[in-house]
């Protein structure tokens, strides 16, 4: 009897088995979230606000891979898991082996294209001449890394699907913990300055991408062959359209911070709390929803290999019980960040500084409660969005991501704060919350309407 038809995601008892594998992706989307800010920390004590603003510059080349790299790893997951449970193991392979040396390529050409057109590049990021040495330094060095970056955040997912989601929470694990201990020690002890802080991301991302290509051989579910790394069109597509609703929410997610940066500083000149406030404040207000959205999206990337797989087995009630149950879980989730949000934002807001105004206090209270306001129903869109691709229906997936960024939030908040001034940048987010929320149910129960109600053969 072959390894797949005995596959666990198509038998274990749902609780355990989603247990198994989210948790490991939440702690590892954690981990890189807590990390984003620890090493901002370290920057600012040790460069000043130059070297914060020169990594805030070089941040578009971080979402380009980010981009890329869930496109592809997401999509390529999606697309071996339902090839599984559909018995086609060939299929599953050559997927997956074409995600793989796509990364690879992909990661070298950026590269070189970074190092290449280096200085132009920065300045279209929005550098300004004091900001762009310590851009340059930074940006230079890290770029030796994009091979490594995008390679592990493409991979990651492959590996969770093939049931080996503890090395994949570790190989971020590590690099991250590596690089939180090599900041302080190349910035402060080497004085390094920022070429530090950049060393120590590169070797991160280097020893994590190890950990990964190591398992290569040791796939459970399959066994490579070296012709399957050579990228096949056919394959490509089936990849691309499966994860093109990844790229799409990061690509946009990219276009929405520059266009409210640029808002905020508009409209904030002519506020009482002038523009540094409002910029610092949706800054920080923004780090802090993205552990909200790791632990959601942690949790949906344990849940996708169980859908796929049994989406592609046709074992259609235990798709409908893991979407309850993850379902569920995203709303207890939501409830327990959004009451948090709520009732303590300005504790939350001294972890950055105590020592402000109390009208910056006033407007970070006001900022956080408004723009976050229906997080506690928000984990639903979060997870509908990436459950149609894992199903192989990835236009719904896709629409609900763009509809949410380009149609509706992308116009807001350029459209509210002509009519309200500063305050409509913070209503733009509630309202594409609640719009996107009563879409995605709505897609949802269509998708369960037609899904059948008893497995098949």
């Amino acid at each position: 009897m072959s390894e797949t038809v005995e596959n666990p995601l198509g038998t274990k008892p749902l609780g355990r088995l989603l247990f198994s594998l989210a948790v490991p992706a939440i702690i590892a989307n954690i981990v890189n979230a807590l990390y984003n800010i620890v090493d901002q920390i370290f920057i600012g004590r040790g460069v000043g606000k130059l070297g914060n603003a020169a990594t805030s510059i070089s941040f578009p080349l971080t979402t380009v891979c980010l981009a890329l790299g869930l496109m592809i790893g997401l999509g390529a997951s999606s697309g071996f898991s339902l090839e599984l449970g559909r018995k086609n193991e060939d299929k599953a392979r050559k997927i997956a082996g074409s995600a793989i040396g796509a990364l690879l390529i992909c990661g070298v050409v950026i590269m070189l294209l970074v190092r290449i057109f280096l200085k132009p590049m920065l300045i279209f990021f929005g550098s300004t001449e004091s900001i762009l040495p310590y851009a340059e330094d930074y940006a230079g060095i890290t770029s030796f890394g994009i091979p490594f970056l995008l390679f592990s955040m493409g991979v990651n997912p492959l590996v969770r699907a093939d049931r080996a989601p503890i090395l994949s929470m570790l190989s971020i694990l590590i690099g991250s913990i590596i690089n939180t201990i090599l900041d302080p020690i190349f910035i402060f002890v080497f004085n390094w300055g920022i070429a530090g802080a950049a060393w120590a991301t590169v070797i991160g991302q280097v020893i994590g991408a190890v950990i990964l290509f190591a398992y290569i051989p040791r796939f459970k579910s399959v066994k490579f062959r070296f012709s399957d790394f050579i990228p096949k069109a056919k394959w490509l597509w089936v990849i691309t359209k499966l994860g093109f609703n990844s790229f799409i929410f990061q690509f946009s997610t990219l276009v929405v911070q520059i266009i409210m940066n640029n808002v905020l500083n508009k409209y904030g000149e002519n506020s009482i709390y002038g523009a540094e406030t409002p910029l610092a404040v949706a800054g920080i207000v923004t780090k802090i929803n993205v552990i909200f959205i790791a632990l959601i999206i942690g949790l949906i990337n344990g849940a996708q290999p169980i859908c796929s797989y049994n989406y592609g087995a046709r074992k259609f009630a235990r798709v409908r019980k893991t979407v309850k149950l993850f379902m569920v879980t995203a709303m207890i989730i939501s409830v327990i960040c959004w009451l948090g949000f709520e009732i303590f934002p300005k504790q939350i807001f001294m972890f950055f500084g105590k020592n402000e105004e109390p009208i910056y206090f006033v407007y970070a209270v006001r900022f956080m409660r408004t723009y976050l306001f229906f997080n506690f129903i928000n984990g639903i869109q979060i997870c509908s969005a990436t459950f149609f691709p894992a199903i192989g229906k990835a236009a719904k997936g896709a629409i609900l991501s763009f509809a949410k960024q380009v149609v509706l939030l992308i116009p807001l908040l350029v459209l509210l704060p002509m009519v309200m001034g500063l305050d409509g940048v913070m209503y733009a987010q509630p309202i594409t919350d609640l719009v996107t929320v009563v879409m995605s149910l709505a897609f949802l129960w269509h998708e369960f309407r037609h899904m059948p109600k008893v497995d098949e053969a």
